[in-house]
């Protein structure tokens, strides 16, 4: 990597971090020596980027600063233009339209050379839609229950046709390719219960507000579903209900 280019990235590694980072990680993402990274910092710093550092801590851009908006390479664009139409296709409305304006800003900022290939390649990436509503059905009041923490009561019905009611800690929402699915603790069971979207037939919010933990949460339930290996990975089937 020649240096202009390792500068750019050590930016984008900064600007992507609220806090401090190391050295050590900085050498690791770039793939190059500690002893270079303290260079490259000290040519930054020179010329004017206001790098903030801590001995023994790490490296942080100066709250505040702003810099100017970084410019896409051509795979770059193509590979966000692939990610807002797989949300389009393969989610609710409204993420759908949101994902639409944030690739509208991003087209703004693009120089008259990149725009026109971009419009003229735009074709050939298609991601179908034919399944959204059945995909996508409750997606967006469930955003909304895990976002705000709210218990919410379902109606499900399982794939072999049995038919339960649940109160739930909605926790998060996991596509598998196929389907969406949620994951939640299940007041009834008292443990992690993986349910499809589309084989929920009501579904109303509560005013219960709950609390994750160490033990209570969506990171806690993949950590567990790595060390067991119990999610079946197609999405075809269900965690026992």
């Amino acid at each position: 990597m020649r240096k202009g280019e390792r500068l750019f990235q050590l930016l984008n590694i900064l600007r992507s971090r609220r806090g401090v980072v190391t050295s050590q990680e900085i050498a690791e993402q770039l793939r190059v020596s500690q002893r270079t990274v303290y260079r490259d910092i000290q040519a930054l710093s020179l010329s004017n980027v206001p790098i903030e550092s801590e001995a023994g801590v790490g490296y942080r851009l100066r709250p505040g600063f702003n810099l100017p908006p970084l410019m896409f390479e051509e795979d770059e664009l193509e590979a966000l233009m692939l990610g807002v139409k797989m949300v389009q296709g393969w989610s609710d409305v409204p993420l759908g339209d949101a994902a639409h304006r944030a690739f509208d800003k991003i087209k703004a900022i693009l120089p008259d050379p990149l725009h026109t290939r971009h419009h003229q390649q735009n074709g050939w990436l298609i991601v179908p839609d034919f399944h959204r509503t059945h995909v996508s059905r409750f997606s967006d009041e469930l955003r909304a229950a895990i976002k705000g923490k709210y218990q919410i009561n379902i109606s499900y019905q399982s794939l072999d046709d049995k038919q339960s009611r649940r109160e739930l800690w909605p926790l998060g929402l996991v596509f598998w390719g196929r389907v969406w699915t949620l994951v939640a603790w299940c007041q009834l069971r008292q443990d992690y219960r993986v349910f499809r979207i589309d084989r929920i037939q009501q579904l109303s919010q509560q005013e219960l507000i709950f609390q994750t933990s160490k033990t209570l949460s969506l990171q806690h339930f993949i950590a567990l579903q790595e060390q067991t290996s119990e999610v079946d990975k197609t999405g075809d089937n269900e965690v026992k209900s």
